[in-house]
C-alpha cells in the first residue's frame, strides 16, 4: 500500500468520524419540534429518545440516519480497497472506518464530545457491511429480547452480547472480530444507567 493510498484512507477515517458525529436525532427533533433532544426524556440523542420527543416518524428517520452514518464510510473503505480478497489490509481499513464512525457518534465533536448517543444503530450500519450474517444474529437477539421485555435497552444489550459471537462464527477474521468486541463493550458501557433501571424494574417500556 503506497503513501497516497494511506493518506486517502486516513482522510476517509477522519470523514467517517465527522459523519458519525453528526447528531441526527438532535437536528431532526430541533427542525420539527424546536425541542432540544438533550433536555427531553433520557436526554440521549438516539432514535428511541427522538421517537419520544418527535413521534414515530422522527424516531424512524433518526434510526435510518444513524444506521447510514455507520454503513456509508465502511462501504466506501471496502470499495476503495477493491472488491477482491484484500486480506488483512482491507479488513483493517474497513474496521478502522467502522470504529471512527462509531466513536464519532459516541463522542461528537459538534457537541464538544459530550451527550453522544449509545451507538447501537451506527454499529448496526457498520456491521451491515462488515458482517451481514453476524448482524443478522444480533438483530434476531434484539427482536426476541426487546419483544419479550418491551425494553429497547434490554434488546440492545442482548444484541451487543451476541454480535461478537456471530461475527466470529460467520466471518472469522480476527480484525473484524476485534472491532465487534470493542463496539459491543462500548455499547454495554453506554447502557450503564439503563442496566441499573432494568435491575430496579423502572426502565420505561417501548409501549407504555
Amino acid at each position: 500500500m503506497d503513501v497516497n493510498a494511506i493518506i486517502i484512507m486516513t482522510g476517509l477515517c477522519v470523514a467517517a468520524y465527522l459523519l458519525g458525529a453528526a447528531p441526527s436525532g438532535l437536528i431532526l427533533v430541533k427542525m420539527t419540534t424546536r425541542k432540544d433532544l438533550r433536555k427531553v426524556g433520557s436526554g440521549n440523542i438516539g432514535a428511541t429518545n427522538a421517537r419520544r420527543a418527535g413521534g414515530w416518524p422522527i424516531g424512524i428517520a433518526t434510526l435510518i440516519c444513524d444506521v447510514l452514518k455507520g454503513a456509508i464510510p465502511v462501504a466506501l473503505a471496502g470499495w476503495m480497497m477493491g472488491s477482491g480478497p484484500g486480506g488483512i489490509t482491507r479488513d483493517l481499513w474497513m474496521a478502522a472506518a467502522a470504529l471512527c464512525a462509531f466513536f464519532g457518534h459516541l463522542f461528537p465533536v459538534y457537541l464538544k464530545f459530550k451527550t453522544g448517543g449509545k451507538g447501537v444503530a451506527t454499529a448496526a450500519g457498520c456491521f451491515a457491511v462488515l458482517s451481514p450474517a453476524g448482524l443478522g444474529l444480533a438483530v434476531t437477539a434484539f427482536v426476541l429480547v426487546a419483544g419479550f421485555s418491551r425494553r429497547v435497552s434490554a434488546g440492545s444489550l442482548a444484541a451487543a452480547a451476541v454480535l461478537p459471537i456471530g461475527v466470529a462464527w460467520f466471518e472469522g477474521p480476527y480484525i473484524i472480530f476485534g472491532c465487534a468486541l470493542i463496539i459491543s463493550v462500548m455499547v454495554v458501557q453506554r447502557h450503564q444507567a439503563n442496566i441499573r433501571r432494568l435491575l430496579m424494574g423502572i426502565e420505561p417500556p417501548l409501549f407504555p
